[in-house]
């Protein structure tokens, strides 16, 4: 059984505050502007979070290969870092490819190039959660040969309510039992054949999920949780920076 991870990692991260490239600084769009950076490559100790994530995975010795979907115009940026910066990395297959415009694209585009049998495990994982650990990687890898579709999860700890929008705010219609409540996170791992089979109906009805899991659940797979970390967070605003900071430093 071989384990492949993809780590889609193309998304502009709207809601983080503009930092320093990790990237080189002639950058450019189609349009020929300087690019913006991606907050995956926002420096996190002086190392870029896409690197802190990609050594968690490279550190267990059961992944055999990892695939980055990137846009297409950091691609060749980010492998010139990786040579000259992180060769402890070598010695694990590391491949990037072009992702799409969303989550879902760049994942299907990483899943139409690996090559991979039906119960070879694919696991999927945000590019800006760097303190996954080993521990919960593997605890996926074994539930998804189990049960064939798995992810890490957390129970929700504050009361849910659901709540309809309105113009001026939301009104909430009801309390829902946070005991039969998790929050999803990464990584979540399938049987190969699960997920390209989850990921090309999707595709032929044009469905977008949420995450890989929904799409396999719309195609009738059941998918196990197991535990996840509050320390596995997703960097996403600068207020996660800041606790990424103080998770880093201790």
């Amino acid at each position: 059984m071989k384990v492949i991870v993809i780590i889609p990692a193309a998304g502009l991260g709207t809601r983080m505050a503009p930092v320093p490239s990790a990237l080189v600084s002639s950058s450019k769009d189609a349009k020929g502007k300087k690019a913006q950076p991606s907050k995956q490559f926002t420096e996190l100790g002086g190392t870029p979070i896409l690197v802190h994530t990609l050594r968690k995975f490279a550190g267990v010795e059961a992944v055999n290969e990892i695939w980055i979907a990137l846009r297409e115009n950091e691609v060749e940026g980010f492998r010139e870092r990786l040579n000259r910066e992180a060769p402890d990395l070598r010695g694990k297959r590391i491949e990037l490819v072009v992702g799409g415009e969303h989550r879902q694209q760049s994942v299907q585009n990483a899943l139409n190039q690996i090559a991979a049998e039906a119960d070879d495990i694919v696991l999927v994982h945000d590019a800006v959660r760097p303190f996954v650990t080993a521990e919960i990687i593997h605890e996926v890898i074994d539930a998804a040969q189990k049960y064939g579709a798995a992810i890490a999860a957390m129970p929700a700890v504050d009361t849910v309510k659901q709540v309809e929008r309105t113009a001026d705010g939301a009104i909430i219609k009801a309390t829902i039992p946070r005991a039969g409540i998790v929050l999803a996170q990464t990584p979540q791992g399938f049987r190969y054949r699960i997920l390209k089979q989850a990921f090309d109906e999707a595709a032929a009805d044009g469905f977008a999920g949420t995450d890989e899991a929904s799409l396999a659940e719309r195609a009738g797979h059941e998918v196990a949780v197991v535990m996840g970390s509050p320390r596995n967070i997703k960097i996403t605003t600068p207020s996660d920076m800041e606790l990424a900071e103080f998770y880093l430093r201790k």
